[in-house]
């Protein structure tokens, strides 16, 4: 993603480490570990991408672990930490924390065929994802560890004046680990 200049207007997001055992399951809210190298090494480079470009020490995180131990690590340097649930990944409902195969192919299709508005497992829809990210609102510059389907989701939100029509639409979510700096106003989520 292109990174705008203005940096006191965005919110400064990281995609958390890849999770330990989340390989072939579907993971939204299973609350998985992080190798606590990979939390450390992400923290490291926060907190230099902070003091580089002058931004507040102050992180605010999923209150998942794969997140929030990144946000623990600096909290140990002295930064402030706190965890907001409104910046969680998708619930997947029933469906969390299963390898795909049980889920089975036939569901995951039925989900594609009404992407915005189906509930996979009963959770939540991305077009109720697609709401949840565009209205968070911090006073910028923020600095975020958040999940994959969330940034997707803001920066979507930012872009794009209704949710997709299909799975094929939806972009790939971002690198573990990597930053993008995502407009900090609250948003108009998709219609």
């Amino acid at each position: 993603m292109a990174e705008p200049r203005d940096d006191a207007a965005h919110l400064w997001a990281w995609r958390h480490p890849r999770a330990q055992g989340a390989a072939g399951r579907c993971i939204g809210r299973t609350d998985l570990r992080v190798d606590a190298r990979k939390a450390k090494r992400l923290a490291h480079r926060i907190r230099q991408a902070a003091r580089r470009h002058g931004l507040p020490h102050e992180i605010v995180t999923s209150p998942l672990r794969r997140c929030a131990d990144v946000g623990r690590w600096l909290r140990r340097w002295g930064w402030r930490h706190r965890t907001d649930a409104a910046l969680m990944e998708m619930d997947f409902g029933a469906w969390d924390g299963l390898r795909w195969e049980q889920v089975g192919h036939a569901a995951v299709e039925a989900w594609c065929a009404d992407f915005a508005d189906a509930r996979p497992g009963g959770g939540e829809s991305l077009r109720g994802m697609l709401a949840r990210a565009a209205a968070w609102t911090a006073p910028a510059p923020a600095l975020l560890v958040t999940h994959g389907g969330w940034m997707l989701a803001r920066q979507w939100a930012g872009t794009r004046a209704a949710p997709p029509r299909s799975a094929a639409e939806w972009p790939a979510a971002p690198r573990h680990g990597s930053l993008w700096r995502l407009p900090a106003a609250a948003l108009r989520a998709p219609r």
